[in-house]
């Protein structure tokens, strides 16, 4: 008979960790560093000289650097519009001529920079209503049968635009006319290119990466006959394809573009050159997504020696590079290391004012250097810097604000590992507070902290209420998320150990972990440690009701699980020495 368990403990994916806002092993501000492919080219076209600019880049996800261009045909700009004040830019069917083409370029870059100052300062509907008149002109002109470079061009433009403002399914709308427009142009129209490298990068927005693939790849072939093939122009591209090769699961190809990016650089700017850190650091983050941390290391030490090359060990691009290096060092089981390297990290852009103090990169910083030195037995230090998350977050935010939320769940896990449950209730009612005056009280986001609070309730013994919670949880997850999802799995966990320490039916205990079960196997597969804690938790109620038969072929299971359990750790120790 086994032994009693009449306080299940909660299993591992109940266990309070640390919550992770973010954890991407890519950080955005790194990108701050970067100096964008800027080129100015002249094409003939028509005996005319054309010009193409870059704009400056930042206004877009991703940190896509983007370039406007003149066109065929002239664009007049209409004086203040008296319905709505608005410019807009309109076709004309003048002939061509060079003060045109550059009209049209002027015309382009100055509705792309009122778009991007509305929306820097927050006038939103202003810029939708500058973008709306632009479409209807551009419009009026196809229902009337054109159809050319001069309309792309515009429409490439105002895609852009609702892209910044993050409407992506009036993005999808123009991208599905502007791809039937590209689609009759031949790749000898000046500016397709241009076209063409924005659509794919849109398309990859939508996730529709198929499709920007196929864009990027006739972007290159029109650039490449342009610019010759070792041309760093064709790096952007190059990275913006190898970026969606890799979220296909195309990562061969992936890394095979990324290191032909990184080629074509050293040949044209040297090996020290900044704009090399743009492609190793994509390489290195889909090497560390791949698992090969150790060649994902050599990249990120190279971005690590040129940011200190140029800018000297106290930049802030140098602690961010430091950022990445220490996430491999985590990876590689290095974690004294890896601590060493978040605290220089921090110091460093701390000192430099790189970032503001309550960056979230900043913040995800300290709440994966906290994780490190609690896993490290360190967990004063880590609490000490999770309450500086908290007290930064109060300061720029305010008290009330929903963002403080994952934070007092932070702390509130630091105080449950070290056992003052009594602290961990008060922070943990005061995130429910919160988010109970932002979100209805059967919205999902409610259950996380409602369950850690169940949680520590159950700690503390007071298992009636922990019990109401866990019913409340489970009841508004199965409605959000399905009887069968892990988040309704997880619930079910917690309730499972409450209920079995208030004497509740073990019959009824024992289905209830058989659905935990079905759910774990599904998401983690067979063998995961998941299922083995619940395979015991089954085989000890079925051993206690007498349920032979149903136990034996149970038991058997779990003892080949362990096996290999064992194994694999004895090979990882192994390794790892």
């Amino acid at each position: 008979m086994a032994s009693s368990l009449s306080t299940l403990p909660i299993s591992a994916t109940l266990r309070m960790n640390l919550v992770h806002l973010n954890n991407h092993l890519y950080h955005p501000q790194l990108q701050k560093g970067f100096v964008p492919f800027r080129a100015r080219t002249s094409i003939l076209w028509q005996k005319c000289n054309l010009k193409l600019n870059m704009v400056p880049g930042g206004l877009f996800s991703g940190g896509c650097v983007t370039r406007t261009f003149a066109t065929a045909s002239s664009l007049e700009i209409d004086g203040e519009n008296q319905e709505n004040g608005l410019r807009s830019i309109k076709l004309n069917e003048t002939s061509v001529n060079l003060h045109s083409m550059n009209d049209l370029e002027s015309q382009l870059q100055d509705l792309f920079n009122e778009v991007k100052t509305m929306i820097q300062l927050g006038k939103d509907n202003d810029a939708v209503d500058l973008l709306q008149a632009n479409y209807e002109a551009v419009k009026e002109q196809m229902d009337l049968g054109a159809g050319g470079i001069e309309e792309a061009s515009i429409l490439d433009v105002i895609a852009l635009g609702y892209m910044a403002l993050g409407d992506l399914r009036t993005v999808g709308s123009i991208l599905d006319m502007l791809n039937k427009i590209v689609n009759e142009l031949k790749d000898q129209e000046p500016l397709l290119d241009s076209v063409l490298l924005h659509m794919g990068s849109m398309y990859a927005k939508l996730e529709k990466f198929e499709l920007s693939i196929h864009l990027y790849r006739r972007s290159l072939k029109i650039m490449e006959k342009i610019y010759g093939n070792s041309s760093s122009i064709l790096a952007m591209p190059f990275l913006g394809m190898a970026k969606a090769l890799g979220s296909i699961g195309r990562a061969s190809e992936a890394i095979e573009t990324y290191q032909r990016v990184i080629t074509l650089l050293e040949s044209r700017r040297g090996e020290e050159s900044e704009e090399l850190t743009v492609p190793l650091l994509a390489l290195g983050n889909l090497l560390m997504k791949e698992g090969r941390a150790l060649d994902a290391e050599f990249h990120f030490n190279r971005i690590l020696n040129i940011y200190m090359k140029i800018h000297g060990e106290k930049d802030g691009r140098v602690g961010m590079a430091m950022c990445s290096l220490a996430q491999v060092k985590c990876a590689k089981g290095d974690v004294t290391k890896a601590i060493d390297l978040y605290k220089r990290a921090l110091q460093i852009l701390e000192d430099s004012k790189y970032m503001e103090l309550d960056d979230g990169a900043m913040e995800q910083m300290r709440i994966d250097l906290a994780e490190l030195l609690h896993a490290t037995g360190r967990g004063d230090e880590g609490r000490a810097l999770l309450e500086e998350c908290l007290l930064i977050t109060e300061k720029y935010k305010g008290k009330e604000q929903p963002s403080s939320v994952p934070l007092l769940v932070n702390l509130a896990t630091s105080y449950s590992r070290s056992k003052n449950f009594v602290e961990a209730e008060c922070l943990l009612r005061r995130s429910l507070q919160i988010m109970m005056k932002t979100v209805s009280t059967d919205d999902q986001s409610i259950t996380f902290p409602m369950l850690h609070l169940a949680i520590t309730l159950y700690n503390l013994h007071r298992d009636e209420e922990a019990e109401k919670l866990a019913l409340d949880v489970l009841r508004i997850r199965e409605k959000a998320f399905g009887r069968e999802s892990l988040p309704t799995g997880e619930a079910l966990d917690c309730l499972v150990s409450i209920q079995s320490r208030l004497g509740k039916d073990d019959s009824e205990l024992l289905e209830l972990l058989k659905r935990v079960l079905k759910i774990q196997e599904k998401a983690f597969g067979p063998e995961n440690e998941e299922v083995m804690e619940t395979l015991k938790k089954i085989v000890h109620y079925l051993d206690k009701m007498g349920m032979e038969n149903e136990k034996r072929p149970l038991q058997r299971r779990l003892s080949i699980l362990r096996n290999k359990h064992r194994q694999r750790v004895k090979v990882l120790t192994t390794l790892a020495s």
